[in-house]
C-alpha cells in the first residue's frame, strides 16, 4: 500500500512542512527538493534504456528511417521559450515580484500546452503520410518516445496549473517560490530531455 501511494505522489509539488518531517531534510534539502531529484534519475534512467533499445533495434533489416517534420524545430523552439518563461518566473518570485511572475508562469505553461499540441500535429502528419504506429519498427519507437516525453509534460502541467492558481493567492514567498522552482526544475529536465531526444530522432 506505502509503494502504490508513493507511486501516486506528485514529488515536484510543494506540500507545507508538517511537525513529523520538518522543513528539510538531514542533508539540508528539502524534502520535495529530494523527492523530485529521484523521480528524475528515475525517468533518466527509463528514458536512457528506450534510447539503448532503439540503437540496438536500428540493427535490425525492417528498420526504415523517418523523415523528420519541420514542425519538431517549431515545437522544440515553444518548448525552449516556455523553459525561458518559467526561469523568469522563478527569478520574479526571488524578488518578491507577483505580478511578473504570474504572467511569466502561466505564459510557460501555456507554451508547453502548444508545444504539446504541436506534436499531437506531427502525430496526425506523419499517420496522414503512412507512417502510422504500426508502419514500422522506426514509427513505433518515434510514437513510444515522443508519446512518452508528452506525457510528463502533462502531468507537470497539472501541478503548473495548481501552483498558477496558489500564485493569486495571499501565500508565504517563500513556500510559493519552492513550488515555483520546483517546476522550473522539472520543466529545464524536460527541456534537457526533449533536446536529447529530438537529436537521437534526427540523426537515425
Amino acid at each position: 500500500m506505502s509503494m502504490l501511494r508513493s507511486v501516486a505522489d506528485k514529488p515536484w509539488e510543494y506540500q507545507p512542512p508538517s511537525q513529523e518531517t520538518g522543513p528539510e531534510s538531514a542533508f539540508g534539502f528539502s524534502p520535495e527538493r529530494v523527492a523530485l531529484a529521484l523521480f528524475l534519475v528515475v525517468v533518466g534512467i527509463i528514458f536512457s534504456l528506450l534510447g539503448v533499445t532503439y540503437f540496438l533495434r536500428m540493427e535490425l533489416g525492417d528498420w526504415v528511417p523517418l523523415a523528420d517534420p519541420a514542425m519538431l524545430w517549431v515545437n522544440t523552439a515553444v518548448l525552449i521559450a516556455s523553459s525561458v518563461f518559467f526561469q523568469w518566473a522563478l527569478l520574479a518570485c526571488r524578488r518578491d515580484d507577483r505580478p511578473v511572475a504570474r504572467k511569466t508562469f502561466i505564459i510557460g505553461g501555456m507554451l508547453a500546452l502548444l508545444f504539446i499540441a504541436g506534436q499531437l500535429a506531427v502525430w496526425q502528419q506523419l499517420d496522414s503520410g503512412g507512417f502510422g504506429v504500426q508502419a514500422n519498427p522506426a514509427s513505433a519507437f518515434f510514437y513510444l518516445l515522443t508519446g512518452l516525453h508528452a506525457a510528463h509534460l502533462l502531468g507537470g502541467l497539472w501541478v503548473w496549473s495548481k501552483t498558477s492558481f496558489r500564485l493569486f493567492r495571499e501565500e508565504d514567498s517563500q513556500a510559493l517560490e519552492l513550488s515555483v522552482q520546483l517546476c522550473t526544475t522539472y520543466w529545464h529536465f524536460l527541456l534537457l530531455l526533449w533536446v536529447v531526444l529530438f537529436a537521437l530522432l534526427a540523426n537515425t
